[in-house]
């Protein structure tokens, strides 16, 4: 189908730019890691199957929480950086593959699936079949992420650069504010493998650079699918305006997810 030829296309495109990727792409609060292993069940030495790494935001907290982790990447930049990070914790291994061709080792049951940022990545057919065969009975399919808020003191950046999101075509509306922003739940289809036990959120804030921010809007996928050279483009309107209100730093404000689902027997 065209949309999963799309979806195949715009999801190795992160690995062009591995190293924006690592500086600037937000890491979740750490009390959403501290929930995770509680609400999942996990202890140290469990063995979790992470998908879809980049280069570990996620690996290294589930690391330094005693996890043992196979993370899957696809991009083969992305997974170096990664397996740099974690070259400390003999217990995580990180495999360069999509999550869809990985053959696990026969006999491979993992306390729980991971996945942040990532999942919608995935073809929807293993989506959520796939980790429900790779989990222990009991095992936890956890899904995780952040989306882009809005408070109610957002300075004028956030709302004069949807101008140079029209400008590039793309929709150019200002994220929601955190509190329009719910819990993120399993949806219908994931019913038959998984029984959802928690739907959290995490309202947070991240102070960029400018150039740490022009970074992570460079590896955002609707940047990455302008192509050249409208993608440079744009990034340069942005720069431009960010100059033109003398921002040499700016505060992002997200709000975390953690969503997570008992194996269905």
């Amino acid at each position: 189908m065209e949309d999963d030829r799309g979806r195949h296309d715009l999801r190795a495109v992160f690995n062009r730019a591995a190293e924006d990727y690592q500086c600037s792409r937000p890491v979740l609060p750490p009390g959403l890691f501290d929930d995770l292993i509680y609400l999942a069940g996990l202890r140290p030495g469990d063995r979790v199957i992470e998908i879809g790494c980049g280069t570990g935001q996620a690996t290294v907290p589930l690391a330094e929480r005693g996890l043992a982790v196979t993370a899957v990447e696809l991009g083969a930049e992305l997974a170096a950086i990664a397996r740099r990070r974690v070259a400390g914790f003999p217990a995580v291994e990180v495999v360069t593959s999509s999550f869809e061709d990985w053959r696990p080792p026969p006999g491979t049951q993992a306390a729980a699936v991971v996945a942040v940022n990532c999942l919608h990545w995935i073809d929807p057919e293993l989506r959520y079949a796939k980790p429900h065969g790779l989990l222990r009975p009991g095992g936890a399919m956890v899904v995780a992420g952040c989306q882009w808020a809005r408070p109610a003191d957002a300075g004028r950046f956030w709302f004069d650069v949807q101008e140079d999101y029209q400008a590039a075509g793309m929709e150019g509306i200002p994220p929601p504010p955190p509190e329009q922003i719910g819990s993120q739940h399993l949806p219908p289809g994931a019913a038959r493998y998984f029984t959802e036990i928690a739907a959290l959120r995490y309202p947070f804030q991240l102070r960029f650079s400018a150039g740490d921010y022009l970074a992570n809007l460079g590896t955002q996928s609707g940047t990455q699918a302008l192509g050249e050279p409208r993608r440079t483009e744009f990034l340069t309107r942005v720069r431009h305006r960010l100059d033109s209100l003398a921002l040499s730093h700016l505060t992002a404000t997200f709000v975390g997810y953690l969503t997570i689902g008992r194996r269905r027997d």
